[in-house]
């Protein structure tokens, strides 16, 4: 069995905001696999459905970013499900917009919602895939919960469906093909590399 959490902010007012892109990836591959996630448990909002042969849950935390680690540890405790069947999907300002980046571990970095997970859980030791969102010359704070022009959001409901293809990939074909695919796709189109 898998968790896959989703990290962003709920309400309406951050609902299309580059802070939701977790949200998001959660909502494509609910829409993917034919998952309700709707149902509340954990302060969060969860689905149980599956991809391919595995049962996975989806988990968008409703406690706001800053505590997102709270849900995630409650529902890890409940099910006592290995760290490295936890995948985290968040954005990130780090990497050039639209890209893509599937780890298997490490440090939480400037995000406080991975922060706050990192800390619940007292490991960095779980698979995450990290959505760019590009980088603010002004306020991070402004940024990342600011409103997002047209042509912008359309990338980012592209780089969404792109993390849930990859988190699911991480599923159907283990991490390491998942990072040899998606690693590479997205930045090869960005010249970044």
């Amino acid at each position: 069995m898998y968790i896959i959490a989703g990290l962003g902010n709920p309400g309406s007012k951050y609902e299309n905001t580059r802070h939701n892109m977790g949200f998001k990836a959660i909502d494509a591959m609910a829409s993917e696999f034919g998952i309700d996630v709707n149902r509340a448990k954990f302060k969060g909002l969860i689905g149980e459905g599956r991809i391919g042969t595995e049962k996975v849950i989806l988990l968008k935390p409703q406690t706001y970013m800053n505590l997102s680690g709270q849900s995630v540890r409650e529902i890890m405790n409940f099910y006592k499900i290995p760290e490295e069947n936890l995948i985290v999907i968040y954005d990130d300002f780090d990497l050039p917009i639209g890209s893509i980046r599937v780890r298997k571990s490490g440090g939480p970095g400037t995000h406080n919602g991975m922060k706050s997970v990192v800390q619940e859980l007292g490991s960095r030791k779980f698979p995450r895939v990290r959505v760019g969102i590009g980088s603010s010359d002004g306020s991070t704070i402004q940024f990342v919960i600011g409103k997002v022009g047209k042509d912008e959001q359309q990338i980012l409901n592209e780089a969404a469906e792109a993390a849930a293809s990859a988190a699911a990939d991480i599923i159907r074909i283990g991490i390491e093909n998942a990072m040899n695919i998606h690693n590479t796709r997205k930045s090869e189109k960005k010249d970044d590399h």
